[in-house]
């Protein structure tokens, strides 16, 4: 009796067991599929690639930021974005407006593992948008050129958006981004921009025109369109390059279709100053913001760079300081004669079909 007794515990104990393994196993395989279909539990953050654990803190709103990529200044665009996205954890997705030639180029350079986490989606600018707003023999007409107009047309692009940043494709930014995206714009104001009047330092010397901060080196105060403006002459310029916009007000005052406006006129009766005989961007907006924008903190936009004598005017712990420099003017940091390329050379990533080579001074050899 007692072996029978015996015998009938053992199996009851080996059934309970096979009971337990069974729960067990399909306990597992429930947390499996769990783990699996949810994404929402990591056994270890040793097994978490470096571009996931980025992704995975760049939570929050959006900051959008519109730049533009031409082909031969393809390397400035992505400088500009590598350093604006290593300096930020904030959650920044580019638009970048661009032309058809240049879509499959850039693709391949954001595909390159420094580059593949950030957002981005491509914009194609329609350059029959500027017809009938160019004087057909400017210079400023080729290849390259119609881009500059892109920042006339923001809204276009983001039209669910609120607010953005648009960025020239020579800057590089040392800040963090959101600092510039939380600039407060005024009541009725649509944009901030940087007075060129803000900082002795940021003064430029535009070729042969001494300094040139105010609105005669831009608009010909001859003309009786301008004149009938009553803006004031000597009023300070400001620098469109960096503009933090707000596109709710931009829409609802209609920027685009005043920018145009003052587009067309221009190619009907040449209202744009010959002091900067090159700059036909900046005097619609000029007009536009007149006394209507709002100011950026000068640290956010460290201009003309690109002009001659940069290097004296600014001192090595200035641009180290500074949140946003721009090579604005003739020598960009891609070329031989630029100051601070160092800087630049940090951000720059090597084109991987090749194709943009940075030269450098003296040595005369590219930049790989």
């Amino acid at each position: 009796m007692k072996k029978v007794n015996v015998v009938i515990l053992v199996l009851l104990a080996v059934a309970f067991l096979i009971i337990i393994q069974r729960n067990l196993l399909s306990l597992s395989d429930f947390l499996h599929k769990e783990i699996t279909h949810t994404g929402a539990i990591l056994p270890f953050e040793a097994e978490l690639s470096p571009d996931l654990r980025v992704e995975m803190e760049r939570q929050g709103d959006e900051i959008s930021v519109v730049m533009t990529a031409a082909e031969e200044r393809l390397g400035a665009a992505v400088a500009a974005m590598h350093s604006i996205y290593q300096n930020t954890k904030a959650n920044v997705v580019f638009t970048i407006v661009t032309l058809n030639d240049t879509v499959e180029h850039l693709k391949a350079w954001l595909s390159v593992p420094q580059l593949k986490s950030i957002k981005y989606k491509m914009v194609l600018f329609k350059t029959e948008m500027l017809i009938g707003k160019i004087p057909k023999n400017h210079q400023m007409m080729d290849a390259t050129k119609p881009l500059t107009f892109a920042r006339y047309y923001l809204p276009l692009y983001l039209p669910e958006v609120e607010k953005a940043i648009y960025l020239d494709d020579d800057v590089i930014v040392q800040g963090d981004i959101k600092e510039l995206y939380e600039t407060s714009i005024k009541p009725g104001h649509a944009a901030a921009f940087s007075d060129d009047c803000d900082s002795a330092s940021t003064k430029g010397i535009i070729r042969g025109a001494g300094t040139q901060n105010n609105y005669i080196g831009f608009l010909d105060f001859k003309k009786e369109a301008i004149r009938h403006l009553g803006m004031r002459a000597n009023t300070c310029s400001f620098n469109p390059g960096v503009i933090v916009a707000n596109l709710t007000e931009w829409r609802n005052v209609n920027i685009t279709g005043q920018l145009e406006h003052w587009m067309e006129l221009n190619t009907r009766e040449d209202l744009y100053s010959k002091t900067l005989a090159e700059s036909i961007t900046a005097p619609p907006l000029l007009i536009v913001f007149y006394k209507r924008h709002s100011a950026l903190d000068p640290l956010w936009h460290v201009r003309h760079l690109g002009v001659t004598g940069a290097g004296n005017r600014f001192s090595p712990q200035f641009v180290k300081a500074a949140k946003l420099l721009h090579w604005n003017g003739h020598y960009k940091p891609w070329g031989r004669t630029s100051s601070f390329l160092d800087v630049w050379d940090r951000w720059f990533i090597a084109d991987p079909m090749e194709k943009f080579h940075p030269v450098r001074r003296h040595t005369g050899e590219k930049l790989d």
